[in-house]
């Protein structure tokens, strides 16, 4: 096997059947995407050539486009923190579990499997007002104006919501990721860092967690690209409203493109898109690259 991998054309010929699955799948829509953002066309007319127009309009004219991006920029930070966070949490208390643990894991990665029309029909139904949700209801034992307290129909309160509902989704991935990363750390390093005096929160500030740094950032570069291009949750749950109070780029390039017909401009955005995951994400690997060198 050594031998076949030392030769370039065998590792292409591995690559092969993946890139040709990668081009036609997410490459070629975006160059008929970018082709698309320079035409007005409604689906049904001829399509007419517009150059630049659509973009001018994106970044000149259209403020909910930037009304959008900042909920998506919110929403990406939240998610960040929310999911890298939670499943790094959920990751070391599984590693100091030794009956059950089998259990635990299936429960934590329960939301992952569920399908995300079930998972919003869950969170309806727990922020429910009118039949009285989970929450409120259990808010009123406390305080009875929760009875009457709105979540998702809140400006204010539903793009976090909606925020949760996507880090309550895929933290279990990360928590999966980062336990794998610290049972494969070496029992010797462990052993030697305790006999230093290293125990508890300090064995995984300065041993353990340490060790998976680059496991950490690259589950971020993960969760950044997926929190910029997340679609099904937010559309589902609150259809971006009230208003634009939830809508995101993706939900909104949605509906420029097929509800209002403006396929010139939904592929405009879409271009925003892909060049906005590919910067954000080149830059953060920039930064990460440059505190590794130091």
């Amino acid at each position: 096997m050594e031998k076949f991998l030392s030769r370039k054309r065998y590792v292409l010929i591995f690559l092969l059947p993946a890139l040709l699955v990668y081009i036609f799948t997410v490459m070629l829509p975006i160059g008929w995407s970018s082709v698309y953002s320079f035409y007005n066309w409604d689906g049904i007319s001829p399509m007419r050539f517009a150059g630049f127009d659509n973009y001018v309009k994106m970044f000149t004219e259209d403020d909910v486009f930037w009304q959008v991006f900042k909920n998506n920029i919110v929403f990406t930070i939240v998610n960040v923190l929310l999911q890298v966070s939670v499943g790094l949490f959920i990751a070391v208390l599984l590693t100091k579990i030794t009956k059950g643990r089998e259990i635990f894991q299936t429960l934590y990665f329960a939301p992952v499997v569920l399908s995300t029309v079930a998972l919003v029909q869950i969170f309806q139904n727990v922020f429910s007002v009118n039949p009285v949700g989970m929450l409120n209801y259990a808010l009123s034992w406390f305080y009875p104006s929760f009875l009457d307290s709105e979540w998702l129909s809140d400006p204010d309160r539903s793009l976090m919501i909606t925020a949760i509902a996507e880090g309550y989704k895929f933290a279990a991935v990360y928590m999966v990721i980062f336990y794998s990363a610290l049972i494969g750390i070496s029992e010797e390093v462990v052993e030697a860092a305790k006999m230093d005096g290293a125990h508890g929160w300090k064995l995984y500030r300065y041993i353990k967690l340490p060790m998976i740094k680059g496991i950490i950032f690259t589950s971020i570069v993960l969760v950044l690209n997926g929190s910029l291009k997340s679609f099904d949750i937010p559309y589902l749950l609150t259809y971006g409203g009230p208003g634009t109070s939830s809508e995101l780029v993706a939900t909104y390039m949605y509906k420029q493109a097929f509800s209002s017909m403006y396929y010139g401009y939904g592929s405009a955005i879409a271009v925003f898109i892909a060049i906005e995951c590919f910067l954000l994400v080149g830059l953060v690997m920039q930064i990460f690259q440059m505190k590794k060198d130091d």
